[in-house]
C-alpha cells in the first residue's frame, strides 16, 4: 500500500484504517460496519500483494463525525 499522507492524520479524530482480510467480502463487511457509525471515505476495491495471503483495504474515518443510530 502507499504511504499514509500527513493530511490524513493531521487532526485529532482522523484515522487511516488498513484492513487485512481473507477475501473481499470480509474486508467490505468490516468497512460497511464502521461506516454505519462514523463518517468514512470508503474504498471501492481491495488490493492483493504478491506473495501475501488475503486482500488489503484502506479507508479513512473521521471520529469527529459520529452518525446517528439507524431507526
Amino acid at each position: 500500500m502507499n504511504p499514509i499522507e500527513d493530511v490524513h492524520v493531521a487532526e485529532s479524530g482522523l484515522l487511516v484504517v488498513e484492513v487485512a482480510a481473507a477475501d473481499d467480502d470480509t474486508a467490505f463487511a468490516f468497512q460497511a460496519a464502521i461506516s454505519k457509525r462514523w463518517a468514512t471515505a470508503r474504498a471501492e476495491r481491495t488490493t492483493r500483494e504478491p506473495g501475501e495471503s488475503g486482500v488489503r483495504l484502506r479507508c479513512y474515518v473521521d471520529l469527529r463525525q459520529e452518525l446517528a443510530d439507524p431507526p
